[in-house]
C-alpha cells in the first residue's frame, strides 16, 4: 500500500552435469556441421543419452518435441573452458549460477530435503522463470491455477497458445482450469472438482489473497498431481513471512520431488526487486512421460535463452544467506509484517471482513456486492492510496482489493489514517 506521489572448468558448471564434453568436442561439433564432399558423416550429439529403463515414477505430462529436435548442446558453454581459469576469465558465468551460491541456497531453504547444488537454477527472478518454465513445456500442455492467483501465470499460457479464447461472460480464458479459492473454503481448492491438468500452478503464501497452504492441504496437492501424472509449478517467492507451521516449501511434503518444480525469488526477502535474484528448483527425480528427465530440458532452456544472473547480484545474494544476511532479511520481513498488522487493524476497525496478513505482506479486503475495479478507483480518487483490483488476479478475486505493506512506515500510518477518513 502507497500513498500516491509517494576453479572447475566452466564447461562443467555450465552443463550442471547433464551433459559431458570432451577436449575435442567443438572440433567434432563443427565437422559434423560442415562435410567435405565425399567424406563420410560424423554424428556427434553433444546431448545426454536416453536413460536406462528403470521403474522410477514419471508424470503423465509429454515432453515439448522440440526439445527432442535440438541436435547438439548449446554452442557456447562448449567452448567455456578458458573461462574457468583465473587468468581467462573474461565476463560469462555458469548459466545455472555460481556453485557457491546454490550451495547456499540449497543449504539454507532445503536442507534435509534430497534438494542439491546440481537441482537448484539460479535466475533474474521467480517471474522470468515462470516463462522460461512454458518453454519447457510448451504449447501442447493444459494448466491449472488458483483462483485469483498472480497474472503471470495465465498470461504466460495465453503468450505460448495453451489456451482457448478469453470468455468475457465469464472472465476466463478456455482451456485453463481455475481453481477456485475463497474464504469458505480456507483459499484451498476443492480439488475433488478440479479437472486433470498438465500443469498446477500454485503458489503459497498465495498472491493475492495471503494464504498459507497447511502441510495436510499441500500432501493432498501432492497426491492430486501424482494420480494425474500432473507436474505443480510451485511459486514460494512468500515464505520466509510463514510464521506458522505451514510449508515453507513443497519438498517438504514426501514424494514431492516426483511431481513438483519449485520457484523462489530473493525480491521480497532482501529488496532485490530491481537487482533481480531468483532460482528454480528441478529435481532430478521429475521425469516426463517418456522417462526424460525434466530438468535436462530447463537446463538447455537456460543454457540457449539466459547467460545467468549478474555477477554483482549473485554475489549480493550469497551475502543474504550468511548469518548477517539472514538476520537483515528477517528484519525485513519483520517490518513489513509490523506494516500488515497497521493494515489489518485499518480494515478490522471499519468492519471489513480481512485475509492473509499472517503468512504474508497482503491484506485480502472485502467489499462485498462491489465491483473490486470500482473500490480501486474510490480509495484513489478520494484517499489518494494505491491497492490494486482485486478482478485483475481473476474472477475469484471480484469484490476484493489487495492491499500491500509493501511501504515506508510513515506512509502506511497516513494510508491508515486517509482510510480510516473515507469509510468512518
Amino acid at each position: 500500500m502507497a500513498t500516491a506521489g509517494a576453479g572447475a572448468p566452466a564447461i562443467t558448471a555450465s552443463s550442471s552435469s547433464f551433459v559431458s564434453y570432451s577436449p575435442f568436442s567443438l572440433r567434432a561439433w563443427r565437422t559434423s556441421h560442415r562435410q567435405p564432399a565425399g567424406r563420410a558423416s560424423v554424428n556427434v550429439r553433444c546431448v545426454s543419452s536416453p536413460p536406462a529403463a528403470d521403474t522410477s515414477y514419471k508424470t503423465k505430462v509429454p515432453r515439448n518435441a522440440n526439445m527432442a529436435k535440438l541436435q547438439a548442446g548449446y554452442l557456447f558453454p562448449e567452448r567455456a573452458h578458458a573461462l574457468s581459469t583465473i587468468d581467462g576469465y573474461s565476463g560469462y558465468g555458469a548459466e545455472q549460477g555460481e556453485k557457491k551460491l546454490r550451495s547456499a541456497i540449497a543449504a539454507t531453504y532445503y536442507p534435509d530435503l534430497g534438494i542439491e547444488d546440481a537441482d537448484i537454477f539460479v535466475s533474474d527472478g521467480a517471474k522470468c522463470d515462470i516463462s522460461r518454465l512454458q518453454v519447457l513445456f510448451g504449447s501442447n500442455v493444459s494448466i491449472a491455477v488458483q483462483d485469483p492467483s498472480y497474472p503471470a501465470y495465465v498470461d504466460s499460457s495465453v503468450i505460448m497458445g495453451q489456451t482457448g479464447l478469453y470468455q468475457q461472460d465469464v472472465q476466463k480464458y478456455g482451456n485453463i482450469e481455475y481453481m477456485r479459492c475463497t474464504p469458505e473454503n480456507g483459499f484451498f481448492p476443492d480439488l475433488s472438482t478440479v479437472a486433470r491438468t498438465d500443469v498446477i500452478f500454485f503458489c503459497s503464501p498465495n498472491n493475492p489473497t495471503g494464504a498459507a497452504a497447511s502441510r495436510d492441504q499441500l500432501t493432498k496437492l501432492v497426491k492430486f498431481a501424482k494420480d494425474n501424472g500432473s507436474i505443480i509449478v510451485y511459486d514460494s517467492a512468500y515464505a520466509m513471512y510463514i510464521s506458522d507451521d505451514s510449508p515453507k516449501s513443497i519438498f517438504e511434503i514426501p514424494g514431492a520431488k516426483e511431481v513438483a518444480i519449485e520457484t523462489a525469488s530473493f525480491s521480497k526477502y532482501a529488496g532485490f526487486t530491481g537487482v533481480r535474484l531468483g532460482w528454480t528448483v528441478v529435481p532430478k527425480e521429475l521425469l516426463f512421460s517418456d522417462g526424460h528427465p525434466v530438468a535436462k530440458d530447463f537446463n538447455r532452456i537456460v543454457c540457449t535463452s539466459f547467460n545467468g544472473a549478474s555477477n554483482i547480484a549473485q554475489a549480493g545474494g550469497l551475502a543474504c544467506l550468511s548469518p548477517e544476511g539472514l538476520k537483515a532479511m528477517r528484519d525485513v520481513v519483520g517490518f513489513y509484517k509490523e506494516n500488515t498488522e497497521i493494515i489489518v487493524d485499518t480494515f478490522t476497525s471499519l468492519g471489513f471482513n480481512v485475509y492473509g496478513a499472517k503468512n504474508a505482506p497482503y491484506v485480502w479486503v472485502h467489499f462485498p456486492g462491489r465491483n473490486s475495479w470500482d473500490v480501486f478507483a474510490e480509495i484513489l480518487e478520494k484517499a489518494n492510496v494505491v491497492t490494486t483490483p482485486g478482478s485483475g488476479f481473476g474472477p475469484g478475486g471480484e469484490g476484493f482489493v489487495r492491499v500491500s505493506a509493501f511501504g515506508h512506515r510513515d506512509n502506511i500510518i497516513e494510508a491508515a489514517r486517509r482510510l480510516k477518513q473515507l469509510y468512518k
